[in-house]
C-alpha cells in the first residue's frame, strides 16, 4: 500500500517516535493509577534513593523488577493448560523479592484510591498482600500448584480465556481472520529494512521451532511469513522496536490451527535494580527469557531470544488465553480477595525459585517488624505511602505539562 494512502490513524515509519511519545504521554494522563504502570522510572528512582538496610535483602532470585497488576494475567501453555502468571518480563533481573512486593503493594494502592475506597481498606489490603506471599512461601510444591481461590475479578478473566481461540485472537488484534495485519491506529507500516529482516528471522529453524513445538502442531510444518507491521502496544515501553507478524503453518496435520500471530519485541537494558556480583544473561534477549523461564514456565517456554537489526529482542506467540488483568477499579468486597490472590501468584513464582530453608528464612523475615495496628512489615507500608505521595505529585505535574504541552 502507498504510503500516501495510509489508513486512518497509520503513521509513517519517520513520524513514529513523536506519535509514539505522544501516545506515552496521553495514556500516563488518564489516571493515576496508568501514571503508575507507565512510568517504572520513577519507582527505580525512588529505590536507588534509599539508604542500605532500609528494605530487608530477600534471596537472589529471578524477580518481575515491574510487579504491576497490570503484568499479571492468564497465560496458556504449549500443552492448553491456563494459570495466572506474571506475564511481562522486560524489567527481570536477579534481585531482592522485596521489589516486586512493594511494586504490587503500590499498583493495588493506586486502584483503590482511583476507586475511592477508604484508607483503612488499603491497610487491609496491604495485610492480604502479606498474607497471600507468605502463604504461597510456606506451601509445598505439590498445594502450590492447586488452583487458588480466585476473586470474581479474576474469574471473569479466566473464563474468558478458557473460551478464546484463534478467531477471538484474530477478531481483537487484526480485526479480521484473513491472512493479512490491517493498518491503522495499533499497527503501522514497516520500513524496507526491517520487513526484509523479519522475513529472514522466520526462516531460522529455532524460529520455525517455536510455532511449531504447540500441542497439535506437526513438527515438519512449513511456516511462512504471511504478513508484519510495527505494533503500537504498552505504555512505558512504547518507543522500542516492537513488531507483529502473522505466521502461515503449511503441512501440518489438519486440525485448522492454520495461523500464528507472533510479537517481535526489543529487549533493552533493565533498569531494575539487580543484585551485585550475580550471572545473568549479557544479551537482553536471553535474560528477559531466563527470567520467563523462572517466573512464569507457561511463558518462557513459548519464548526465544535473537538479534534482529543490531538489537536484541525476544520473540513469542501470542496464544488467545493470554489476557491481562485489568483492575482500575476496585470493589470493596473484592479488594482484600484480589490483593491476597495477586501476591500468591507472586509467592509461587519467587517460591519455585527457592529450596524449602530459603523459603522459610525469608518467611520468616518478612514476619518481623509489624506493629501492633498492622499485620504486615512496617518497611513494606511506609514504603507504599512514600511512592504514593511521591507518584501522585508526579502524576499531577505530568497532567499539566502534558496538558499545557498539547494546547502550544
Amino acid at each position: 500500500m502507498p504510503i500516501s494512502t495510509l489508513p486512518r490513524g497509520a503513521v509513517r515509519p519517520r513520524d513514529r517516535q513523536d506519535v509514539l511519545r505522544d501516545t506515552r504521554n496521553r495514556k500516563m494522563a488518564r489516571s493515576a493509577h496508568a501514571y503508575v504502570r507507565g512510568n517504572t522510572v520513577r519507582f527505580y528512582e525512588w529505590l536507588d534513593s534509599l539508604a542500605v538496610h532500609t528494605l530487608p535483602e530477600g534471596p537472589a532470585i529471578w524477580i518481575c523488577g515491574d510487579c504491576h497488576v497490570g503484568n499479571l494475567g492468564p497465560i496458556g501453555n504449549a500443552e492448553g493448560d491456563i494459570e495466572v502468571q506474571i506475564r511481562d518480563m522486560d524489567q527481570t533481573v536477579i534481585g531482592n523479592p522485596a521489589h516486586d512486593l512493594i511494586r504490587l503493594g503500590l499498583s493495588l494502592a493506586t486502584a483503590a484510591r482511583g476507586s475511592d475506597l477508604p484508607g483503612v481498606t488499603t491497610a487491609r489490603m496491604i495485610e492480604a498482600l502479606m498474607e497471600g506471599y507468605i502463604h504461597a512461601l510456606g506451601a509445598s510444591t505439590a498445594s502450590r500448584r492447586k488452583r487458588l481461590d480466585k476473586p470474581d475479578t479474576v474469574h471473569v478473566v479466566m473464563r474468558q480465556a478458557v473460551k478464546r481461540s484463534w478467531k477471538h485472537l484474530a477478531r481483537e488484534r487484526i480485526e479480521n481472520t484473513r491472512p493479512t495485519i490491517p493498518l491503522g491506529k495499533r499497527f503501522w507500516p514497516l520500513r524496507a529494512d526491517e520487513r526484509r529482516a523479519l522475513a529472514r528471522l522466520f526462516e531460522d529453524e529455532a524460529m520455525r521451532h517455536l510455532v511449531t513445538h504447540l500441542r497439535s502442531r506437526d513438527d515438519d510444518a512449513q511456516v511462512e511469513l504471511l504478513d508484519c507491521a510495527y505494533w503500537v502496544k504498552g505504555c512505558s515501553s512504547l518507543g522500542r522496536l516492537r513488531y507483529a507478524a502473522l505466521l502461515g503453518l503449511h503441512g501440518g496435520n489438519g486440525d485448522g490451527d492454520l495461523y500464528c500471530m507472533i510479537d517481535v519485541k526489543e529487549a533493552v537494558q533493565a533498569a531494575a535494580p539487580r543484585y551485585p556480583r550475580v550471572r545473568m544473561p549479557r544479551d537482553n534477549g536471553q535474560r528477559v527469557v531466563e527470567g520467563a523461564r523462572h517466573l512464569a514456565p507457561f511463558l518462557g517456554e513459548r519464548m526465544v531470544a535473537t538479534r534482529f537489526l543490531d538489537h536484541g529482542v525476544f520473540v513469542r506467540e501470542l496464544l488467545p488465553q493470554d489476557l491481562k488483568l485489568e483492575i482500575d477499579t476496585l470493589k470493596q468486597s473484592e479488594a482484600m480477595r484480589v490483593a491476597y490472590f495477586l501476591a500468591e501468584t507472586v509467592g509461587k513464582a519467587h517460591a519455585r525459585q527457592m529450596d524449602t530453608d530459603t523459603a522459610r528464612a525469608w518467611q520468616q523475615e518478612l514476619k518481623r517488624q509489624r506493629s501492633k495496628t498492622l499485620a504486615a512489615p512496617f518497611w513494606l507500608w511506609t514504603s507504599i505511602v512514600e511512592l504514593m505521595s511521591s507518584h501522585e505529585r508526579g502524576y499531577l505535574e505530568h497532567c499539566r505539562q502534558y496538558a499545557l504541552g498539547a494546547l502550544e
